[in-house]
């Protein structure tokens, strides 16, 4: 044991810690696609493994094929919505329901995306492309990741307190009481889709950049991890700020867990944990999470309860006292 922790260099740790952070930030875009549906919407969404991908093959190949930066992501951002508008058109026209209709989009993206690469994997060099993010510069990355960051929170922030932005989190939070408002639900879910899909392709977009090539494997497990920086992010807010935690905050701290999803990661490859079982940690620290919340709320109610029994008690003690 003695050997084990002596063999461990804190300085290896904090030297990844950049890098750590600037994936987190690269998957906190992903996780805010993940909120919209999750949270906002209420739609399992499983097409976001094939929209990440996507996101990063429809920017390697065009800038492979000559096209600047600023057109490759827009490409990447306008081919996420379009896997989303399959998705919401299955759930919606054709009535499967929401998990089967990300599967069946998920599923259809893997062909395509070899059909878009040419091939399972592309390079993206950035001695030969220029790239808005590369692990050559990891301390700029993090700066120009934030920057994409705060102006998708800040859009995204007044975009939902829009008619339709409002029109979609009415949808999630009252699907039968929506109609009765006049709200198309159906539209709404179709919107809310496409770009949620778009967020987490563009997301697909800034990573492949970041680590120099694309993958037709880039973004198995992405629901996993977007669902985990969701879940932590909103616990640590719920937490800190409880009754304060508003909309922008929450935006905020699903970035936010992005990030300390990608630390923690950090943290069980300095500790020389298997890497092989990286998807069995993953799967724990997002159970635990996810029971937080229930559990807290189960204290809560229980001391309540007793609370209540208690007086209950002595004012029937003290009526019979008199």
């Amino acid at each position: 044991m003695l050997d084990y922790f002596t063999s461990l260099d804190p300085m290896a740790f904090v030297n990844a810690l950049p890098g750590n952070i600037c994936q987190g930030i690269i998957w906190g875009v992903m996780a805010l696609g993940v909120y919209i549906t999750f949270k906002l919407l209420n739609f399992a969404d499983l097409t976001v493994d094939g929209s990440f991908a996507t996101g990063g093959a429809v920017t390697a190949m065009m800038l492979i094929s000559g096209q600047p930066i600023w057109l490759a992501m827009i490409a990447a951002f306008v081919a996420g919505l379009a896997a989303g508008l399959v998705t919401g058109l299955l759930h919606t026209l054709l009535g499967i329901p929401d998990i089967l209709a990300g599967i069946l989009t998920q599923i259809a993206l893997y062909s395509i995306n070899l059909n878009i690469m040419g091939k399972a994997n592309q390079t993206i060099s950035v001695d030969n492309y220029v790239v808005a993010l590369s692990l050559r510069n990891v301390w700029l990355s993090i700066v120009v990741a934030l920057a994409f960051v705060a102006v998708i929170i800040a859009l995204l922030y007044w975009y939902f307190g829009t008619e339709q932005g409002s029109a979609i989190r009415a949808t999630g939070n009252n699907p039968a009481m929506a109609p009765a408002q006049g709200i198309n639900i159906n539209k709404y879910k179709v919107i809310a889709l496409a770009l949620s899909n778009g967020l987490v392709a563009l997301s697909g977009s800034l990573l492949s950049q970041y680590q120099g090539f694309a993958d037709v494997n880039m973004g198995r497990g992405a629901i996993v991890i977007g669902l985990a920086a969701v879940i932590i992010g909103q616990v640590i807010g719920e937490a800190i700020f409880r009754k304060r935690f508003n909309f922008v905050m929450r935006l905020s701290f699903v970035a936010f867990g992005g990030i300390l999803y990608y630390i923690v990661v950090g943290l069980v490859l300095w500790l020389k944990l298997p890497a092989d079982d990286m998807k069995l940690f993953t799967a724990i620290i997002v159970a635990v999470f996810l029971a937080m919340p229930y559990l807290s709320n189960k204290r809560k109610n229980s001391f309540k309860k007793v609370a209540a029994q208690n007086k209950k008690l002595s004012t029937a003690e003290g009526a019979q006292d008199g």
